[in-house]
């Protein structure tokens, strides 16, 4: 938004955006040239854009931060239409939330991530990384995106589909381990379900009539360098996973 809401008053050099695909961006970097004309002009717009970002993200993020430092005039910069068209694309592409579930309540089932955005050397990458329970949902943002960078004339690779597992409600050992945690814990388990990559969604692929649910421990600020599990969730976990294990039904041949 800072350079789309400025880009008539600068021409970029270089953008470091983001670190890698499946992971949420927190910082992005960009060097841009601005004639000394048009210096005051593009520090308004700037702050103004700013204060706008803030307010709309001071709950979410009240710890947001957007500088400016002056630096030695760049070698190169883009073309006006290349610039144009880089952050015209950036803005159109979805980015978010896509579609709800409608099994689920409150459930994320489609959504893109524009996680990656390196502009050097003369050469552009954009990185997404899109991600659903549901296949056809994933391909259909999928293909919207690239419809959206292909109108303006970037080469679109679809690459690394991760299968989407859409949540089964009537799942028959979703039931048993629920009432597992129930008598071992003595509260009721806390079942979600999530639109992330999962290796359920690669089991669930080859074989479609296997019966599955993934547990685990808390984890908090995952695919990031905040990441971090709770150590007395774990341990919870492990209580719950060997009783699950010692009370599985023989099977009668």
């Amino acid at each position: 938004m800072i350079l789309y809401a400025s880009q008539e008053h600068l021409r970029i050099s270089e953008i470091n955006g983001g670190s890698l695909r499946n992971a949420i961006p927190r910082e992005s970097f960009a060097l841009v040239s601005v004639c000394n004309a048009k210096k005051d002009t593009f520090l308004k717009t700037i702050t103004k854009a700013t204060k706008e970002i803030k307010t709309e993200f001071k709950t979410v993020d009240p710890n947001l931060d957007i500088s400016i430092t002056e630096t030695t005039a760049p070698k190169k910069v883009m073309t006006t239409i290349s610039q144009i068209t880089l952050l015209n694309t950036i803005y159109a592409a979805h980015n978010g939330v896509y579609r709800m579930s409608n099994d689920m309540e409150d459930l994320v089932e489609t959504s893109n991530n524009v996680a990656r955005v390196i502009v050097k050397d003369e050469e552009i990458i954009i990185l997404c990384l899109t991600r659903s329970s549901v296949e056809t949902s994933k391909f259909d943002l999928a293909n919207t995106l690239k419809a959206a960078f292909e109108l303006a004339g970037y080469q679109v690779t679809l690459s690394g589909s991760y299968p989407g597992w859409k949540p089964n409600v009537n799942s028959p050992i979703l039931n048993v381990l629920t009432e597992t945690y129930e008598k071992l814990f003595s509260s009721k388990a806390d079942v979600v379900a999530c639109h992330a990559g999962l290796e359920c969604g690669i089991l669930g692929t080859n074989y479609p009539d296997m019966d599955m649910i993934s547990f685990g421990p808390t984890i908090q600020g995952a695919h990031s360098p905040d990441e971090k599990a709770n150590i007395k969730s774990a341990q919870k976990f492990w209580k719950y996973l060997l009783t699950i294990l010692e009370n599985i039904p023989v099977k009668i041949k």
